[in-house]
């Protein structure tokens, strides 16, 4: 049997995009290895859904450690175990970020990961044929749009930034990425875009891609410090597949580190104490972990607020915590049901305006606690290891106050739910936010891509020390998106695609196998 050209680890936002352009030339065969199930669960496509599904069958359901700067706390972290990863259970907003954000990448010394260079890509994505063509693409596999017919207090919500001074853009990945207006969404005909929807379903009937669910990942193989192919768990039974070119992991930003790590890429000290054999000594493995924070800031309803007819959030606003910010630093988000951390409650029907952290200076680890892939990962976040990610916290809450405080939320506003208007005290407000922020479902930057020694890939995506192997996914970002981060790493799989291609030496296909890259 000849070998795949390409083995990739994990279906999700990065793995769909980059299978399904891989296999784009019918004579690249690609082998698809996914450790979930296929994504037929009712709950993935109806868009109001989402937080239904976190702790199912399709959840991998991790946790952090306890967070000192959290109060302690230990914080669940939802992420796809399904076909399409995480966008088959998350909130479906399509924000591509910053421009500076991927400027800032180039200038680090990640060549070809500009605004500029990277934003071909952005358009070939999708398809906004009503879109400023400057920005927007046409013809491409996904069709963000806004919500046509927004609830009327997600208006609200826009009306009152315009009205306490606040810049509005018509769109977010357009000219103008700060201000307040109504996000994209990946939500066609009242079903959810997945990554999966988008790119792997359309490209399942090529003869060239084959895709295996229920297939764990859980070592990679060398000769030597060539990575050669993968092993693998499914139905109980322990298989490996071979790759004739290359292995292009897209586990995310948890199960990435991970399979390097226990495949004996990583720390040596940290590998040799957990009896794993070193092939590679690389001690960005696993560090610079970094996420997004988000924190509920509530309100009664003083009216019924009209049920969902999208995804629970359908207007944002990009703004800076401090003047001289050089990017907006805070997203919020509003949400027009109950968000909160689950040690909280409030009356049923009250709303929320979101207050998310997006350039956040903390930075944790992931390490394993044990060789055995069944073992979950240790996840330490550091959140608000940062005095500087806590005040920009508190500023958010009177900020998102102002907000709330404007004429336009007055038909709906009724008395304030958390952190409850009688808490004013700096040092009150700054409790708030250690026990109420949590996860944005953002994790990042535990395979960071550069070029200097706490890099894991080089710009090429290629992981450093070794070859036949590289990582496309949300955990090669080297500082994150100042947004919600599935785009991008939708985008990676996109730039992981040409990188391959236009690296190939010579046509890859199963009667031209090649034994090395």
């Amino acid at each position: 049997m000849d070998l795949p050209d390409y083995v990739v680890v994990g279906a999700g936002s990065a793995g769909c995009a980059l299978a399904a352009r891989l296999t784009e030339d019918a004579d690249v065969r690609v082998v698809v290895l996914e450790a979930g199930g296929p994504d037929s669960l009712e709950a993935i496509g109806i868009p109001a859904a989402w937080p239904t599904m976190w702790g199912t069958e399709v959840d991998w359901a991790y946790e952090t450690t306890p967070q000192a700067g959290s109060a302690g706390q230990i914080h669940q972290w939802p992420r796809g175990k399904v076909i399409g990863g995480s966008s088959s259970l998350n909130g479906m907003v399509y924000i591509r970020g910053n421009p500076a954000d991927f400027d800032a990448w180039a200038y680090d010394g990640c060549d070809g990961w500009d605004h500029a260079s990277l934003l071909p890509l952005f358009k070939r994505m999708e398809d906004v044929p009503d879109g400023d063509p400057a920005f927007r693409g046409t013809g491409g596999p996904i069709a963000p749009r806004p919500a046509a017919t927004p609830n009327p207090i997600s208006t609200a919500f826009v009306e009152a930034a315009r009205e306490v001074g606040h810049p509005v853009t018509e769109d977010f990945n357009g000219e103008r990425f700060e201000g307040a207006g109504f996000h994209d969404l990946l939500i066609k005909d009242g079903r959810r875009q997945s990554a999966a929807a988008a790119y792997l379903h359309p490209a399942s009937s090529r003869p060239n891609l084959e895709i295996v669910t229920g297939a764990h990942v859980v070592r990679l193989l060398f000769a030597g410090d060539r990575c050669t192919g993968v092993e693998y768990v499914r139905d109980g039974r322990t298989e490996q597949l071979l790759a004739g070119a290359e292995v292009l992991v897209s586990a995310g930003a948890i199960d990435s580190p991970a399979l390097l790590l226990r495949s004996g890429v990583g720390p040596a000290g940290e590998l040799a104490e957990l009896g794993i054999d070193v092939v590679c000594d690389l001690p960005g493995v696993g560090r610079n972990l970094h996420d997004h924070l988000l924190m509920g800031v509530l309100w009664e309803a003083a009216q019924p607020v009209p049920p969902p007819a999208y995804n629970l959030a359908e207007s944002s606003m990009f703004a800076r915590s401090r003047p001289g910010a050089h990017v907006p630093d805070l997203h919020f988000m509003f949400i027009h049901v109950p968000f909160h951390l689950p040690t909280f409650a409030v009356a049923e029907g009250s709303w929320t305006i979101a207050v998310g952290l997006v350039r956040p200076a903390s930075r944790g680890t992931l390490r394993l606690g044990s060789a055995d892939a069944a073992v979950k990962p240790l996840i330490d976040p550091a959140y608000l290891a940062a005095d500087a990610d806590l005040e920009a916290m508190v500023t958010g809450i009177g900020m998102a106050r102002e907000l709330a405080a404007a004429n336009a939320f007055a038909p709906w506003r009724g008395r304030e739910a958390l952190p409850g208007a009688d808490v004013q005290d700096p040092a009150a407000l700054r409790d708030f936010v250690r026990r109420a922020a949590g996860t944005y479902y953002h994790p990042v930057g535990t395979c960071r891509m550069g070029i200097g020694q706490d890099a894991v890939v080089g710009p090429d995506l290629r992981v450093r020390g070794v070859s036949g192997l590289r990582v496309a996914d949300a955990s090669i970002m080297p500082d994150i998106v100042s947004a919600n981060t599935n785009t991008t790493a939708i985008l990676i799989g996109e730039k992981a695609a040409d990188l391959v291609r236009a690296e190939a030496a010579v046509p890859v296909s199963p009667g031209n196998v090649r034994v090395g890259v």
